[in-house]
């Protein structure tokens, strides 16, 4: 939370409280410019690590991830004023970092910027609720079981479509790697090895949704592809869940090669439940 002792004209956190958002691995010289962000490991530190990775590891995508984590939190409140100068200052960076961070959190809906009023944060219902980095740092943050609810009601919704869509289209192509995935993911549960496993699934849901034909539901591909990520889902290694899972896949696939509808979205169904019924684990952070 903020403190009292924060300047009231400042949306900034005071001394120590930014010390809860490290910072990613960055070559010497850029870390020794942001040195406040050192501090213990968290999971919003966890998923700032890794949503940054995505950027790159330079100044200007670890103070997007900064600033992001600290509105999604809610340490920067709606209708708090951002002063560049002072988020300059307070994080060593050059006016050129700044307002280009600005800029990307603008179009994610997350602050304004108007003449004469200057850069505020925008209350959650301007927010790009859709956008892959808003989903993990929400999902690590204080709203993590709203985001978990909210990403498993939007599966429910978009892969038994996307599944029944599929098998009417007789992609080989398609069906052959969705194959493969799951062959990689079997083997990757004998090794207990989750990282692998999770992103095979990954590819697996991504493909099916491309299998569909469907660009509308193509676009929401990446929102399905954050949701397993960040929804700890049964992909912890050699567990029964895993297992299960693995059969689901398989059946969904089968489905998907006999152009059986029904068969598809009815093996989405049960893999869904599965999903929703498994043990809830935050899973470890993605690697690039």
């Amino acid at each position: 939370m903020m403190t009292a002792a924060r300047s009231a004209d400042s949306g900034l956190a005071g001394p120590g409280e930014l010390d809860r958002y490290p910072y990613t691995e960055t070559p010497a010289g850029e870390r020794a410019a942001l040195r406040s962000w050192g501090g213990a490991e968290s999971e919003l530190g966890r998923a700032s690590r890794r949503g940054t990775a995505s950027r790159g590891r330079g100044l200007h995508g670890q103070l997007v991830q900064q600033l992001g984590q600290m509105i999604v939190s809610g340490d920067l409140g709606a209708d708090r004023p951002l002063v560049p100068e002072e988020i300059g200052q307070r994080f060593e960076v050059s006016r050129t970092v700044v307002r280009e961070s600005l800029r990307v959190l603008e179009a994610k809906g997350l602050v304004s910027a108007r003449p004469n009023v200057g850069t505020r944060v925008r209350p959650v219902s301007d927010w790009n609720l859709l956008d892959p980095d808003i989903i993990e740092w929400r999902a690590f943050g204080p709203q993590r079981d709203d985001q978990r609810r909210e990403l498993e009601d939007l599966r429910w919704t978009i892969e038994p479509l996307a599944a029944r869509l599929a098998a009417g289209h007789g992609r080989e192509d398609i069906q052959q790697r969705l194959g493969d995935m799951i062959e990689i993911m079997g083997h990757a549960m004998g090794q207990g090895d989750a990282l692998t496993f999770s992103r095979a699934d990954a590819e697996f849901h991504a493909l099916l949704i491309q299998a569909a034909g469907n660009r509308m539901l193509e676009h929401l591909s990446g929102i399905v592809s954050a949701a397993l990520h960040v929804s700890g889902g049964p992909v912890t290694g050699c567990d029964r869940p895993a297992e299960a899972s693995l059969g689901h896949h398989a059946r969904i696939a089968e489905a998907l090669a006999s152009g059986d509808s029904a068969g598809a979205e009815a093996a989405m169904r049960q893999l869904l439940v599965g999903y929703t019924d498994g043990e809830r684990v935050v899973p470890a952070p993605r690697e690039h």
